[in-house]
């Protein structure tokens, strides 16, 4: 998989973050999170990471260009070298066509842009039913992943969970709405181009690495 460069889509809870993650683990191709990059960049003290510092303190969101010229300084890194995989971005079609524009001066070439796609009704149950062991931080779900003693996480012996706030019905439901408004056009944008891979992400972790890794020939 070397030189392999892949972004990876999909809605919130969906999965796409662990997909990424173990295609890094794996093939030695790097994940790179945009969250990640400007949290790295603010406390590295870089130029970037200022300038969104003094966006983000102000309470206003990242520009478009801002993030694009985080990415180009990032790729231009020794560790990006064999491949990465972009988890969570482009989000919109103008981030889109500034990361196309950025990677043609670059003279690189985009592999595959992935879709992990899961229906709504099922990303619901997934993300409602999610807490945390408030000691440890460990994962647990009302329906997929229950602690073997009930109230104990298997862990820490801790008997404190939490959930997070926006894991409640009306907040995910409008962080998929917001998604679809913004994320659905760039499906017939890759898919002109090419490059549209379409991964159902409704199965078990598994398998979905499974198609993953026949869709790219791994």
């Amino acid at each position: 998989m070397v030189g392999k460069r892949l972004i990876m889509m999909g809605p919130p809870g969906g999965g796409k973050g662990t997909q990424a993650k173990r295609i890094q683990e794996r093939y030695n191709v790097l994940q790179l999170s945009t969250g990640d990059m400007l949290r790295a960049a603010i406390a590295a003290g870089s130029p970037v990471g200022k300038q969104a510092k003094a966006v983000m303190d102000a309470g206003k969101l990242v520009s478009d260009d801002l993030l694009i010229e985080m990415i180009d300084k990032r790729l231009d890194d020794k560790d990006c070298a064999n491949g990465f995989v972009l988890d969570g971005f482009p989000r919109t079609i103008p981030q889109a066509e500034g990361l196309e524009n950025l990677m043609a001066n670059k003279g690189l070439k985009l592999d595959a842009a992935i879709e992990v796609r899961v229906p709504d009704e099922k990303l619901l149950e997934r993300l409602t039913g999610r807490y945390t062991c408030a000691k440890c931080g460990e994962g647990y779900h009302d329906k997929f992943k229950l602690p073997k003693a009930a109230g104990v996480c298997d862990v820490c012996g801790g008997k404190e969970f939490s959930r997070r706030s926006d894991d409640k019905a009306d907040t995910v439901k409008t962080r998929l709405k917001a998604y679809h408004a913004q994320t659905a056009p760039l499906l017939p944008f890759y898919e002109r181009k090419g490059v549209l891979k379409v991964v159902d992400g409704d199965r078990d972790i598994g398998l979905v690495a499974a198609d993953l890794e026949r869709i790219l020939g791994l």
